[in-house]
């Protein structure tokens, strides 16, 4: 009798047939196969954070309380979870979003030199997670400007600790090639980890992404050390 073939089971497939072992046995953990998982790159906060805040501190960067125009551009909508790095929720963050304006504006004293800011924009919001981890922002895709691709801005800040910032990033956008912050992220899945699709909502001119932020985060620390 010949001897059995031998067969090789690729490494993604063997990771899903043991998600899927798990999962039927009961014995499934956000945290399982937190080597599927990509830390979200620490990126600069570039010079335009805002310098003063706006009153209007929401997660809709479209429409102000005291603008009754709203923000000019296409329609974004973003939203997401931060996790650790085993995958489970992080309550309690705060997430900060800004971004230039459809003409590549910023909301900063400096940030004028871009361009003329739109005054129906908000430029900034913020949101708190909560158990699940989730955020949202309704906002705009960012207009271009001089050296950069576009982009937005985001912050999560835990509980007395550092704003830990990054960037995001539009697939298929042709400025990336030459984005000299995106190209600094050499590893292909670093950078991978900070660009997404964003597709079209149906029925609408509106845009859709959604995308998690994962912090270097161990489940014994309590939350206090985000990735840098």
């Amino acid at each position: 009798m010949s001897a059995p073939k031998l067969f090789h089971i690729p490494l993604s497939r063997r990771r899903l047939v043991q998600s899927l072992t798990l999962t039927a046995a009961g014995l499934w953990a956000p945290g399982a196969f937190a080597e599927l998982l990509t830390l979200t790159p620490d990126m600069t906060e570039g010079p335009f954070f805002p310098d003063k805040l706006p009153l209007d501190q929401d997660n809709d960067l479209i429409r102000m309380t005291d603008h009754t125009t709203p923000a000019v551009g296409t329609i974004t909508n973003l939203s997401g979870r931060v996790l650790d790095k085993n995958g489970n929720p992080v309550k309690d963050a705060l997430v900060e979003l800004w971004q230039a304006d459809d003409h590549g504006t910023y909301i900063h004293t400096k940030g004028a030199a871009q361009g003329e800011r739109d005054p129906g924009f908000q430029g900034y919001g913020k949101f708190e997670t909560a158990k699940d981890g989730g955020w949202k922002f309704r906002t705009i895709k960012p207009g271009l400007y001089t050296g950069r691709t576009r982009h937005y801005h985001f912050g999560v800040t835990l509980k007395g600790q550092p704003r830990f910032a990054t960037q995001l990033f539009f697939k298929d956008e042709p400025a990336n090639a030459k984005d000299g912050i995106l190209r600094s992220l050499q590893d292909e899945k670093t950078a991978a980890a900070v660009v997404r699709e964003f597709k079209p909502v149906a029925g609408t001119t509106e845009l859709a992404a959604t995308w998690d932020i994962v912090l270097g985060l161990t489940p014994g620390d309590n939350h206090d050390q985000p990735a840098k």
